[in-house]
């Protein structure tokens, strides 16, 4: 399986923090934005991932990125010249899926928690789609899924006025090859975008759509906003301090996946300076 982090938008929710820069490159704590959902593929196992941003922006995420091999994965980029909905990452990514499945992480979104990546590892064989289900006070805020005692999804619905359940749909999705077609079929919403609740119906009519239940002991933010970004922010310092573990700490990850050596463990840590960044990698 391929990943693919959509790291475009305006981030106008954010302004006017965002508009010299990407919300993706924006701090959450002490990392840029997009080592969370970097983070999140590579705990699915996924070393090949495409990046989607701005035209504007591209090099800037080249730059703090590079080609990925430091993490014994591959990184390419593809830029998403309108905001025009997070179903047309599988057309812009059309090449770099080829034939494969592919798993597609919003760049604004932070996933944490025990059993994280063992939930992520089961779905990247999916037949058809896979989404999560996180569950919330507020569900019609969000994309809201019901399923099944067979995890077999019976509805999914886009802020709707009566959820059928109390489950939100965060932005983490996984599909076989067959998204791609969909991708190209499917119609511009009344927002004039691509919506990813379309792709989901479609593999939902095809009776393909299955879900992954995200437990109590794990965390989801979006942080499109400045009052969801101050939480995660947050949320990371008190967990890093009382725990004196790092969250998304790229570097380790890939060491413990094994697909860095110790030795080029050690050697990455000179690339953050004298910073908390590099210390830590020092430490394991």
């Amino acid at each position: 399986m391929k990943g693919i982090v959509l790291a475009g938008g305006s981030g106008t929710r954010l302004s006017p923090l965002t508009i010299a820069v990407s919300k993706q490159l924006l701090p959450v704590y002490d990392k840029p934005m997009i080592y969370y959902p970097i983070s999140v593929l590579m705990l699915a196992g996924i070393r090949e991932i495409l990046i989607i941003t701005t035209p504007e922006d591209s090099h800037l995420f080249k730059r703090l990125l590079g080609d990925g091999s430091v993490l014994g994965c591959s990184f390419s980029y593809e830029v998403q010249e309108q905001p025009n909905g997070l179903a047309e990452a599988f057309i812009i990514g059309e090449s770099f899926i080829g034939k494969d499945k592919v798993a597609l992480v919003l760049g604004d979104n932070i996933f944490y928690g025990n059993g994280l990546s063992k939930l992520l590892q089961s779905k990247v064989t999916v037949d058809g789609g896979a989404i999560f289900a996180y569950p919330v006070r507020d569900p019609e805020r969000f994309g809201v899924v019901a399923f099944d005692k067979d995890m077999n999804v019976t509805s999914i619905e886009e802020k709707p006025e009566s959820p059928q359940s109390n489950y939100a749909v965060p932005g983490i999705y996984f599909y076989d090859n067959d998204v791609v077609a969909i991708a190209k079929e499917i119609k511009p919403s009344h927002r004039g975008e691509l919506e990813i609740t379309a792709i989901n119906q479609e593999y939902l009519l095809r009776k393909k759509l299955t879900v992954g239940v995200m437990s109590r002991g794990m965390s989801w933010f979006d942080t499109g906003t400045v009052d969801a970004l101050d939480d995660a922010t947050e949320f990371i310092r008190v967990l890093q301090r009382n725990q004196s573990t790092m969250i998304a700490c790229l570097e380790e990850i890939a060491y413990k996946m094994n697909w860095i050596s110790y030795e080029a463990l050690k050697a990455s840590a000179s690339r953050y300076g004298k910073g908390a960044y590099a210390q830590y990698i020092n430490t394991l």
